[in-house]
């Protein structure tokens, strides 16, 4: 059965604050949040981010009625930077993984963006250990345009960030 894509909304702020802990929690080296930093947000703070804006959609992966993937676009605010957009908080659950989850959040995410009036290019970043993710974003024709070592950092240790964008 394959999964149900669609806007996530303020009422999807409690399973989306749990699968986004989960995310940071098991994988902190793909991510610029930390799972503390993000637990202390509250219910309202995150319902107030859901919802589709002139700024910023969420997408959601539903299994029947559980959220099993999510992935984020931000478009830039700032007049010079309104052509472009980031792609952000992208994770499908492992025992979701294998079935082609992320490639049709991601095929989603890319069709909403084109959608948006004057939107022309699509960047994110991918830190050097998410090989699967970077293959997948490659796949989707996102381009590599530059590499930033010492990005991150993992308790002592220095992650490496790609930075890939795809021309709408």
């Amino acid at each position: 059965m394959p999964p149900t894509i669609r806007l996530l909304q303020a009422k999807d702020a409690a399973p989306y604050r749990e699968l986004r802990l989960r995310a940071l929690t098991e994988d902190p080296a793909a991510y610029l949040t930390s799972a503390e930093e993000y637990a202390q947000r509250s219910p309202d703070e995150i319902a107030a981010r859901l919802g589709a804006t002139e700024q910023a959609l969420t997408l959601g992966a539903f299994l029947k009625t559980k959220l099993i993937g999510m992935a984020t676009l931000v478009r830039l605010e700032r007049y010079k930077q309104r052509h472009r957009a980031d792609v952000v908080s992208v994770y499908v659950a492992p025992e979701a993984r294998g079935r082609g989850v992320a490639a049709e959040l991601m095929r989603r995410l890319i069709d909403q963006a084109r959608q948006q009036k004057g939107l022309e290019v699509l960047g994110l970043r991918v830190t050097e250990t998410q090989v699967a993710a970077r293959r997948l974003y490659e796949k989707l024709g996102f381009e590599l345009w530059g590499v930033q070592p010492d990005a991150l950092r993992k308790g002592e240790a220095a992650l490496t960030e790609l930075h890939l964008q795809l021309k709408l």
